[in-house]
């Protein structure tokens, strides 16, 4: 059998996450990779089901009870990040504290890194253009925030510069195009 790399890396998670579902189901607590795999696992299946991504992403933090937990994994984890497929499209889901709240983070701050006030410029410095994305086909496609313009869906045209562009917005973030729907849209460019 041919497999791509997508498809055995989707393989050795579904692995991973069968390992860590039979430790819980026998009462052992899991590490941080364990964890993992069983939570990204659950989202790829939940993205496979046409679930709305805000649904996912709260599942998400349930999916593993901290009590299942090593002692230290919430604090080894504090995001976990997905690229999923959903019925329209591949999605990054971003999920903040997939295993709740580390204890020892909060009585501890000796290394932290706690937020400036006022705001933070995402991709500070890097050009930026305007480009014009137009839908030719029959289905809703949605482009994710770190996508690369110039590997969309075919069924998107992107007029202007597209190589080495990704959509300007939040990680996680994405841009709906419907059937055919012109948009402009802001982009920046990859920093290396």
């Amino acid at each position: 059998m041919h497999l791509t790399p997508r498809e055995r890396e989707r393989l050795l998670l579904a692995a991973a996450a069968d390992l860590a579902r039979r430790r819980l189901a026998r009462g052992a607590p899991i590490g941080a990779t364990e964890a993992v795999a069983l939570v990204s696992d659950e989202i790829c299946e939940m993205a496979w089901d046409g679930t709305a991504l805000e649904e996912v992403i709260a599942r998400a933090r349930t999916v593993v009870p901290p009590s299942s937990l090593l002692p230290g994994v919430p604090g080894l984890v504090p995001v976990l990040e997905v690229e999923a497929l959903f019925p329209w499209g591949s999605t990054l889901v971003h999920v903040d504290a997939p295993f709740g709240a580390d204890q020892d983070r909060h009585t501890k701050r000796a290394g932290a890194t706690l937020p400036a006030s006022g705001e933070i410029e995402l991709a500070a410095g890097a050009p930026r253009r305007s480009v014009h994305l137009t839908n030719t086909g029959p289905r809703d496609v949605w482009i994710s925030s770190h996508y690369p313009l110039d590997q969309v869906n075919p069924a998107v045209e992107v007029t202007g510069v597209a190589a080495g562009c990704r959509l300007d917005l939040p990680a996680g973030e994405a841009l709906l195009l419907r059937p055919g729907e012109r948009r402009e849209a802001v982009v920046v460019e990859f920093t290396p």
